[in-house]
Order: C-alpha cells, then sequence, then structure tokens
C-alpha cells in the first residue's frame, strides 16, 4: 500500500516536536508532502524555527517547511511559554538550523496542495491552532471536497479543558477557525485530551528513550524531562502527556485507538466556554456527526511503536 500524503500543521512544541519525527521516521506509512507552521505554543517565529531544527534532528533538511499565519482569526494570540518554555522548544540544545523556509506561505501551500494532488488523496494533520487550515478553507472552499482527512489534536470531553476549565488549548487559541473546520464536512478524526493523557511518558519511557543512544533519543528524553514538570504538577501524573504524536500514531497503526463517530460542535460566543469542544458523545441530540471522537488508546503499543521508529533516525 502506498504510503498516505500528508501535510503537518503545527507550533512546535517538544509533543510537536516528536509527532514531526515520527511521521519523518515512518516512510512506509507516511509521504510528508511539507510542514506548515502556525502561530500558537509560542509566536510564529518560533514555531518555524523550530520545526527546522526538528527537521535536521531528524536528518531530514530537504523536508519544505511553509511559514503560516501569525495570529488567530478574530482574536489576540494566546502562547503557552510556561508549559513549553521561552524557545517552545525548551530542554534539548538544538543547533541553529540551515535549511530554508520555503518563499510560499503555508495557505497557499495547502490549497495548492490539494488542488494538484488526485482528490481524496492528502491528510491534513494539524497540531496547534486551525488557522492555517480554517484560512485555506476560507479562500479556497472547493478544497474540502478533497481533502482525504483531517486528523488533528485537540478538545476533549471527559478532560474537558487544559488552558480554561472549559477549553483545551489548540481550539482556545482560535476557536472560530475550529469552528469553520468542524464544519467543512471533510472526514474528522480528532485526538482529545481524553487519549493523550493517557499516552505519558513515565520514568521508564523516557529512559527508553535515552537507551536508544543517538541524538533523537537523547533529544526526546530532554524534552520531555522538560515538558513533564507542568504535567506533573498541575495533574499530579506519572509523566508528560505526548498530545500530539497521537495524530502520527494514527495514521501508523490506527487500531491503538478507539473512539466513536459524534457531532463537535466549537462553543465561539460564551465567555466563560470559549473554545469548548462540545461531543456529543451519548448522541443525545439530532445534531448531524462529523467527527471521529477517540476515547481510549492502547498506550504500551503507542510507545513501543513509536520507541522503535524514533531508532531509525
Amino acid at each position: 500500500m502506498a504510503p498516505k500524503k500528508i501535510i503537518i500543521d503545527t507550533d512546535p512544541g517538544q509533543d510537536d516536536a516528536v509527532a514531526i519525527l515520527l511521521a519523518l521516521a515512518s516512510p512506509e506509512e507516511i509521504e510528508v508532502l511539507g510542514i506548515t507552521s502556525v502561530a500558537g505554543n509560542v509566536p510564529l517565529a518560533l514555531t518555524t524555527l523550530n520545526a527546522r531544527k526538528v527537521c535536521e534532528l531528524a536528518g531530514k533538511p530537504d523536508t519544505p517547511i511553509y511559514a503560516g499565519c501569525d495570529r488567530p482569526l478574530a482574536h489576540t494570540l494566546v502562547t503557552a511559554e510556561h508549559v513549553h518554555g521561552k524557545t517552545g522548544l525548551d530542554g534539548p540544545d538544538l543547533p541553529d538550523p540551515t535549511m530554508p523556509v520555503q518563499d510560499q506561505h503555508a495557505v497557499d501551500f495547502i490549497i495548492d496542495t490539494l488542488r494538484a494532488q488526485p482528490p481524496g488523496t492528502v491528510t491534513l494533520c494539524p497540531l496547534g491552532p486551525l488557522t492555517n487550515i480554517a484560512t485555506a478553507l476560507q479562500k479556497a472552499p472547493d478544497i474540502a471536497a478533497r481533502i482525504r482527512e483531517i486528523v488533528l489534536m485537540g478538545g476533549a470531553y471527559f478532560e474537558v479543558g487544559n488552558i480554561t476549565p472549559a477549553a483545551e488549548f489548540n481550539i482556545y487559541v482560535d476557536p472560530e477557525a475550529a469552528d469553520i473546520v468542524f464544519k467543512c464536512g471533510a472526514p474528522i478524526v480528532v485526538m482529545p485530551l481524553d487519549v493523550t493523557h493517557k499516552a505519558l511518558v513515565t520514568t521508564a519511557r523516557n529512559e527508553a528513550f535515552r537507551a536508544l543512544g543517538t541524538d533523537v533519543g537523547y533529544a526526546v528524553a530532554q524534552m520531555t524531562d522538560f515538558f513533564e514538570r507542568f504535567d506533573k504538577e498541575k495533574y499530579g501524573s506519572d509523566g508528560a502527556p505526548l498530545h500530539d504524536p497521537c495524530v502520527t500514531a494514527y495514521l501508523i497503526q490506527p487500531d491503538l485507538f478507539t473512539g466513536r463517530f459524534v457531532n463537535v460542535e466549537i462553543e465561539t460566543q460564551s465567555d466563560l466556554t470559549r473554545g469548548m469542544t462540545v461531543a456529543d458523545w451519548w448522541h443525545v441530540t439530532d445534531r448531524p456527526r462529523n467527527a471521529t471522537f477517540m476515547g481510549d488508546i492502547d498506550a504500551d503499543g503507542f510507545f513501543t511503536l513509536l520507541t522503535e521508529r524514533l531508532a531509525r533516525l
């Protein structure tokens, strides 16, 4: 079977970095057509820089990177340095990259790629706020019918919020964009906090990364060493959740995840619950189902896959 053609839309972020590494280490299943950066965990200049650093860490400097939107559609940018550090990629000391950023804007790259490739062959993989994807859909509504699938990390149901009591960070940063994406009609798969909080980097799992004895293994261990301090303090968990690599793992081994096809609506009006993903998990409304909302993960299988693939880089 031919590998899935994907565009990774991202705001790295330590967990974004691991998701990118997993994709670049899995050419049998995944062909990365390009990486598009968006403002989110840190401002756009840093997310773009971090994407370049990660590609060079992976030994994949030919991966095309496109800078995208530097602010949400309707609100002031909210960032997460309190989680990811000043650079967004605190932990490892990665060298300054030399690979270029492409001249084309990320939104135009997304549009042109979807129009150039056969319909139903390109999967969009947003790991951050959905600003780039929504802007592309607004600018070129015809692309919605050409998308194979949108597999994204964002939202929550039982876990509810991590940036406000009601909202997950990626959706909260740009709920208007999320609203556009969830209404676009393309098939959508969601990796919410309910899943990602079960993908915990315990001490043993992090030591397995370090034991690879490679630059990638050490860097990932250092990323999660830094990243975990926030989650251990906030949630009392055994380690850091690897949110975004769940997207990549789903593309490689979908049977690691289970979920339900439900209606998902995005709250954009309420000051109290702005950015909430209102997932009709129990089908209590007659609103049309528009997304597969994942609810569980085989965490051991996930980390086995991740460690095996990182060892390739």
